[in-house]
This record gives C-alpha cells, sequence and structure tokens, in this order.
C-alpha cells in the first residue's frame, strides 16, 4: 500500500511536471495560429482554425487559413525574420565548431596527460566558470574596439582594416571565448573515463598521438562531444545580451534580436499573432534538435557521471 501511494504522489507530480512544461509551448504553437480579431474577441480560446471562424459569412473578414498564413508570412518575410534565421544559422554553427574543436583537444590533454601545470592549466579553464557573462560585457566592448584599431593601424599599409564590432567575427570570437570553460570541463570527464589502455594499444599499433586523438578517443567521445553540443547550442542560439551590444545592422542581427523588435512592433500593432509565429520559428530549431538528439544526450549524462 505504501508503495502505490508512493508511485501515485511521484507519478502526480511528474504529471504537473510535464503540463507545467508542454502547456505553454502548445498556447504559444496556439496563438500563432490566430488573428488579431481573435484575440481581441477571445484571448484564451482555441483557434479559430480548431473551433471554425463566427464570421466564415463575411467576406471582409480573413479566414483562419488566411491568418496563419498572414503571421508566418509576415514574421518570415516582412519582419525578415528569413535574414535572421540564416544568420543565426550562420553564427550557431561556426560556433559549435570552434567550441567543439577547441574543447575537445584541449579535454583529451588535460584528461590523458600528466605534466608540469596540467593541474593548474585546468583548473584555469574551470575559472572561467566563476566570472559571470555580464560582467565581461563592457570591456570587451572597449577591448573589440582596441583591438579594431590597432588592427587597422597595422594592416593599414597592405589596405586592410579590422573590424570587431557588428561583424559575425566578432561574435563567434564572444560564443567562443564565453563557452570554453564549461566545454572544457565536461569534456575532460568524458575523456577520463575512456580507458587509458586504448590509447597505448593505438600508439603500438603505430598511430600518432594525433591519430589516436582522431580515430579512437574522439570517437569514443562522441555522446559527451554531443551532450557538450546541446548545451552550447542552446546557450547561442537564444543569446541575447552580447548580440544586443556587439551588433547594430540588420545585416548581422540573429533571430533574439529580430524577435525583439518583432515584439515591441507587436504591441504597438497589436499584432500578436506576428510576435507568436516569430516566436515558433524561434523555438521550431530548439525542439528538433532535442527531439533528434535526446538518445544521445541522455546517454551522455550518464556516461560522464560515471567518471570526472
Amino acid at each position: 500500500m505504501g508503495a502505490l501511494i508512493k508511485n501515485v504522489l511521484l507519478y502526480t507530480v511528474l504529471l504537473i511536471w510535464l503540463v507545467a512544461v508542454v502547456a505553454p509551448l502548445l498556447w504559444v504553437v496556439a496563438s500563432s495560429f490566430r488573428s488579431s480579431r481573435e484575440f481581441v474577441e477571445d484571448p484564451f480560446g482555441l483557434p479559430w482554425l480548431i473551433t471554425g471562424s463566427p464570421y466564415a459569412d463575411n467576406p471582409d473578414v480573413e479566414t483562419p487559413v488566411e491568418a496563419v498564413a498572414s503571421n508566418y508570412q509576415k514574421a518570415w518575410v516582412k519582419s525578415k525574420f528569413s535574414r535572421y534565421f540564416f544568420n543565426s544559422v550562420l553564427v550557431t554553427t561556426l560556433s559549435l565548431l570552434g567550441i567543439l574543436t577547441f574543447s575537445s583537444m584541449a579535454a583529451y590533454v588535460l584528461a590523458k596527460f600528466v605534466f608540469p601545470g596540467s593541474r593548474l592549466l585546468f583548473l584555469y579553464f574551470v575559472s572561467g566558470l566563476m566570472i559571470p557573462a555580464q560582467l565581461v560585457l563592457i570591456p570587451l566592448f572597449f577591448q573589440f574596439t582596441t583591438l579594431s584599431r590597432w588592427g587597422t593601424a597595422i594592416l593599414s599599409p597592405i589596405g586592410y582594416e579590422v573590424h570587431l564590432h557588428d561583424t559575425f567575427t566578432g561574435l563567434i570570437t564572444i560564443y567562443i571565448a564565453l563557452s570554453l570553460p564549461f566545454t572544457i570541463l565536461v569534456l575532460t570527464g568524458f575523456f577520463k573515463s575512456l580507458p587509458g589502455t586504448l590509447r597505448e594499444a593505438g600508439i603500438i599499433d603505430g598511430c600518432t598521438e594525433y591519430g589516436v586523438f582522431r580515430h579512437v578517443m574522439l570517437p569514443l567521445a562522441k555522446p559527451g562531444i554531443v551532450t557538450a553540443a546541446i548545451f552550447n547550442f542552446l546557450g547561442i542560439w537564444n543569446e541575447y545580451l552580447f548580440a544586443l551590444v556587439f551588433v547594430s545592422s540588420d545585416a548581422h542581427k540573429t533571430l533574439p534580436l529580430g524577435l525583439a523588435a518583432v515584439s515591441m512592433q507587436a504591441q504597438y500593432k497589436t499584432d500578436f499573432g506576428l510576435m507568436f509565429a516569430g516566436l515558433v520559428i524561434v523555438l521550431l530549431p530548439t525542439l528538433l534538435v532535442y527531439i533528434l538528439l535526446q538518445r544521445q544526450l541522455t546517454r551522455g549524462i550518464t556516461v560522464g557521471a560515471l567518471k570526472g
């Protein structure tokens, strides 16, 4: 009887947690299928796309299908979400490549090699987690200005100017630098969990250290790399503060900046369907990545817990 009560309480809590997580997502998606008229007449009701429009006989009122198409068309084309989406994909992809490349090499060395200062070097990387990213925002802004000025002065004889503000290069560099401490910490634990005999066997078979890393250790550390990639993807895809400070032109804005602009525009124009359509566009890649890689994420967290 006691076990039954315990299970009932456990599943009740899990059900409440499920509703708390899923309900807002469903409401956002449903709201993107509604017109401005629907928000005014019934803010929390089901979309007319499901229940049917009470103005079906009025040709002057757009149909539910037209309202949905209008919301996404305005978000994707008129609000330039297509450009912001491409910018976010470019910045996130290149940032992840840089993060995983540098972090995996550093983590492998720190996990498998003992040399003077190795422990201190590991603590140096991990200490970056103790510094809030917001704390380096203003110093980094002025540092970028100084580096751009010095770089331009050095390279001006060959006709090249250095610009770190309002560029993809500057934003990607920031994301890579801020993500290295966490990623190195995670991947070091994964590489430590791999048997050292595998490296020794590779060396005996004639592999170089890079060959062992590339062909033996890196494939075995795939769960950890996928786990780190997912967490970094979520952080970079939704990052707003640094993009707001270091990006000013529409040509380089990412989705969070575009969504913020659309949100303000929607509030002034009472076009909430546009705002929720923009939210769905931002959320969809995150949900797809998680759904496709959830097994790898679960396996990576489990394997990483075995040894740190």
